[in-house]
């Protein structure tokens, strides 16, 4: 059963990002990896054809569409290609910080940072993790004090997507009394600093890196909306972050199994096709079966969002249910491609180390599941 989720005009722009693949993207993995960083120039590339920014309004610059089917056929292209990294990428900049901007920014603020968005010149980053805060945002020690008519900030964070290339980072802070607030640190800023690009088990293209701020004088007008809004700021805009990366997850299961009926269709043991032994062909027809049952899901997720009523608890579900299953895929993948699985030289081994964050990031499937479950039972 084929997702019915796209349109003419989706499918023409998939198309289209289907191209900048081929060109710009297959070409450099094997580079990317090697040099940990995702090169400006791809972002720029992208950029000039039409993939990023796409919410950005008409009076911005951009676009303007809200139809998030259209970063559903970004995400997948790229997915097709297994270029976890730069969805990783795409995504925080699009369903995570220009998300926040459109939202919470003022006119002047739009004015200043929505433009890069657009043509790729301006990268951004989140930074709400710290080391010794996870998933538990209440228990960050980063801090912004107010000082005349700037804000000084002090903290740490770590495992920050695009720490490295970043221009601009949305800052969660405790700001006293007031709770937690958000500040935009722009590159340049004097007291911010990046600490090591961090090395990972997988997504090794995707810059990941420590940032510290040592009283970091952040004027008033980087504040992002109002003081202590911070929380509520994040509930808001989680569903979506939630709902990319389960999105990633099914592109990469839906790729990940594409490439195995090709192997097993033409790789042969014992004289005949590995896809004719039962046990296999068995495990082949529950993941497509699984597959097909959470494309379907999403693509309801999908409609919600555009129709503004994904509940945070819906995207909670699409989340961990489409990461676990993403999990699952790679690894049976990996053991019907046997050895050869565990090549990096083979796109399925690269598809394994790469999946194994999607459970971790965004709020830990854990997490995910107490969010349900607190949904479920009207747990306060």
């Amino acid at each position: 059963m084929e997702s019915d989720l796209f349109e003419r005009d989706h499918l023409e722009f998939g198309r289209t990002v289907a191209e900048f693949v081929k060109r710009h993207v297959e070409p450099n993995l094997e580079r990317w990896d090697r040099d940990r960083l995702i090169d400006r120039d791809t972002w720029r590339a992208a950029g000039k054809q039409g993939l990023l920014g796409l919410a950005v309004p008409e009076e911005y610059g951009g676009p303007g569409e809200t139809d998030y089917r259209f970063r559903v056929a970004v995400q997948l292209e790229i997915g097709k290609a297994g270029a976890a990294a730069l969805q990783s990428g795409f995504s925080t900049n699009d369903d995570i910080v220009l998300n926040y901007l459109l939202r919470h920014a003022d006119h002047e603020q739009k004015q200043r940072w929505l433009p890069g968005f657009l043509t790729g010149d301006t990268i951004g980053a989140i930074a709400m993790t710290e080391p010794g805060a996870g998933s538990d945002l209440r228990g960050i020690e980063t801090t912004a004090v107010p000082d005349g008519d700037d804000w000084v900030l002090n903290g740490s964070k770590t495992f920050i997507t695009s720490g490295i290339l970043a221009d601009l980072v949305i800052v969660f802070a405790k700001t006293g009394e007031r709770g937690f607030s958000l500040f935009v640190v722009e590159e340049g800023m004097a007291g911010f600093s990046r600490g090591r690009k961090l090395d990972k088990i997988g997504l090794h293209a995707q810059d990941t890196a420590e940032l510290f701020f040592d009283n970091v004088r952040v004027p008033a007008g980087n504040l992002l909306g109002e003081v202590g809004a911070g929380l509520d700021y994040l509930k808001r805009s989680l569903p979506l972050e939630r709902l990319g990366i389960a999105i990633a997850g099914q592109a990469s299961a839906e790729a990940v199994l594409g490439w195995t009926l090709d192997y097993t269709r033409e790789r042969t043991a014992f004289g005949r096709r590995i896809a004719d032994f039962q046990v296999l062909a068995h495990q082949l027809a529950e993941l497509r079966t699984a597959i097909e049952v959470s494309r379907s899901y999403l693509d309801r997720c999908v409609r919600e969002w555009n129709k503004g009523t994904l509940s945070a608890a819906d995207a909670a579900k699409a989340k961990f249910w489409a990461t676990d299953l993403q999990g699952r895929v790679v690894d049976t993948a990996v053991q019907m491609h046997g050895g050869y699985g565990y090549m990096m030289e083979y796109p399925v081994a690269k598809a394994f180390v790469d999946a194994r964050i999607q459970r971790i990031y965004g709020g830990t499937n854990e997490i995910m599941k107490e969010i349900v479950q607190k949904d479920l039972i009207g747990r306060p």
